[in-house]
């Protein structure tokens, strides 16, 4: 199980990624219109103006239910090992167990 307050954290990310979205897309857009380059750096300073953890790059996927940031599948948004044990323990249909 993952520390709460990483959690927190990735959830505050989440948050200022939702909230400043359309400030940067619309600055992105003004920098292609734009054709000289002292209007571009302008605006570059635009889009760097908002905090850091607003960049959607800096968002993790999480496990659903352990809160493991990594080996996670997009599909069922859980981790390796916990989509393992719900396989073996039949909770997901249509999936089944890998034997070799």
């Amino acid at each position: 199980m993952a520390r709460k307050s990483l959690i927190q954290r990735e959830k505050k990310r989440q948050r200022l990624e939702q909230k400043y979205h359309l400030i940067r897309r619309s600055s992105k857009k003004e920098i292609s219109k734009v054709t000289s380059l002292s209007d571009q750096w302008e605006i570059h300073g635009k889009l760097q103006s908002p905090p850091r953890n607003s960049a959607p790059t800096r968002l993790h996927r999480r496990c659903f239910s352990t809160g493991r940031p990594r080996a996670n599948y997009r599909d069922f948004g859980l981790s390796g090992h916990i989509l393992r044990e719900m396989v073996q323990a039949c909770l997901l249909p249509g999936a089944t167990r890998s034997s070799w």
